[in-house]
């Protein structure tokens, strides 16, 4: 493999990820972000992206947001527009419910980014110990801020903190599992 492609939603996912990605992957593995403009452009284009894309060995991961939709239902669209694609082999990860809730698994992170003592103290709060669950884990995260936190800064500011290890957010350590197995089959096939 050459490179890792990641499809994502919105450019506060590419913001975490610039802040992550340099802990998990091989410094010699070429990295391309590709961002939508949301969840429904994503949709639209994530066939022709995927078909006419030239490089041959390329992986890809599509990060999508679940929201209020059914995550299976989510995925199983997906996969089927990768498929469509003639190119079903894409690593297919839901953030349950946003990527904020991912966030919110990690309020040590949180507390680091922003300088703001005492908010990792919460952790054990029962809407935080699986943050997965919240239906409104943006607005959450902008009130245990007090205000600071705005999605594309605050992802940037949040992702090189982030506990790679964290398991309170199932769908984060789904897909950060599915990253290190990816990066693993790169370093055997090189």
């Amino acid at each position: 493999m050459s490179e890792l492609v990641f499809l994502l939603e919105e450019e506060s996912a590419k913001s975490m990820l610039q802040g992550v990605l340099p802990r998990l992957l091989p410094d010699d593995l070429q990295v391309r972000y590709i961002v939508f403009e949301g969840k429904s452009d994503l949709e639209a284009q994530l066939v022709r992206r995927r078909r006419y894309y030239r490089v041959p060995d390329a992986k890809f991961i599509v990060l999508r947001d679940k929201d209020s939709a059914d995550c299976h239902a989510v995925k199983a669209g997906l996969v089927a527009k990768c498929r469509e694609a003639n190119r079903p082999d894409a690593l297919i990860r839901i953030a349950c419910h946003e990527l904020e809730s991912w966030y919110l698994a990690d309020l040590a992170a949180v507390e680091q980014a922003f300088g703001i003592s005492g908010v990792a103290a919460s952790q054990n709060k029962r809407k935080y110990r699986s943050p997965d669950e919240l239906a409104n884990a943006a607005e959450e995260l902008v009130k245990i801020t007090r205000l600071r936190y705005q999605k594309v800064g605050g992802s940037r500011a949040i992702g090189p903190h982030l506990n790679l290890d964290n398991q309170r957010s199932r769908s984060f350590a789904v897909f950060i599992a599915g990253i290190r197995k990816l990066a693993a089959d790169a370093g055997r096939n090189a």
